[in-house]
């Protein structure tokens, strides 16, 4: 069993940046890769996938609203991730969540829908001004 806890939202101007950070903690099924990454939930919207990564092949799969803005990185001496968010919008506003789930096999894509995570964080607010 996996638990993330988030950190590192806030308010910022549009055009800001911030980082958010997801320390994951306990006992990893080691028969199994890791799909793990974040998302985020807007007022009203679905939640959606943001950027994921898989942990054995090192695939990264994000959203095209954020492609070149955001970045995913891991550090795993401290078992954290990282969401490095540059030239923030309004349209980022939103609640983020670390999720995970486990993949068997190198070959598998992350999934897109939060539906096929089983793990999250209690999420953290992200509200950009313009």
């Amino acid at each position: 069993q996996v638990h993330l806890v988030e950190s590192g939202g806030g308010s910022v101007q549009a055009g800001g940046s911030l980082r958010l950070s997801c320390a994951a903690s306990g006992n990893p099924d080691t028969n199994y890769y890791y799909c793990l990454g974040w998302f985020r939930q807007a007022p009203g919207k679905e939640r959606e996938r943001v950027i994921v990564m898989h942990t054995g092949n090192g695939n990264e799969y994000s959203g095209d609203s954020v492609k070149g803005r955001f970045f995913i990185s891991q550090d795993k001496a401290k078992n954290t991730l990282y969401l490095q968010m540059n030239t923030l919008e309004p349209e980022d506003t939103a609640i983020y969540y670390c999720a995970a789930v486990p993949i068997k096999y190198l070959h598998h894509s992350c999934p897109r829908l939060h539906s096929e995570y089983d793990t999250w964080g209690q999420g953290t607010q992200v509200t950009v001004s313009s």
